[in-house]
């Protein structure tokens, strides 16, 4: 079992080195405004995600309902528990490159929708109500 368990977290970690070079790649992509590229890499994207998942319900297979940290500490294996921790920090890794993606995007539409509010103003008239607030 636990030469089994190892070859599922080392395949898990080999994909998950693969989703955080695809992110550093999402990075690039976004810092050079590359809309098509940031496109393209949303569907390797998921595939890499699909790869990890299915290494997830393996894994799940071979432990059943007990938590990683029990297994590792429990079978006291000096390889297993190597693997589990350069999986541990390469989530968290993983987990940082997202988010800032998530907020470069956020700010770029951000802007984006200033700058074309600036050039195209809503045209509606503004009127006041009967409380003295301005209706749109």
């Amino acid at each position: 079992m636990i030469d089994k368990l190892t070859e599922v977290l080392v395949k898990e970690d080999k994909a998950l080195k693969n989703l955080l070079v695809l992110l550093d790649e999402q990075f690039k992509l976004i810092m050079s405004k590359n809309v098509f590229g940031m496109e393209e890499i949303v569907e390797r994207l998921q595939t890499c995600n699909k790869g990890i998942a299915e290494f997830e319900v393996e894994r799940r297979k071979l432990i059943g309902t007990k938590s990683m940290r029990q297994i590792v500490k429990t079978l006291d294996n000096d390889n297993l528990d190597n693997v589990y921790r350069k999986i541990q920090k390469l989530l968290e890794e993983i987990i940082l490159q997202k988010d800032t993606n998530e907020t470069l995007i956020k700010q770029q539409l951000g802007y984006t929708n200033k700058m074309l509010n600036i050039i195209n103003p809503r045209r509606e008239v503004k009127t006041y109500n009967s409380y003295g607030n301005i209706k749109r």
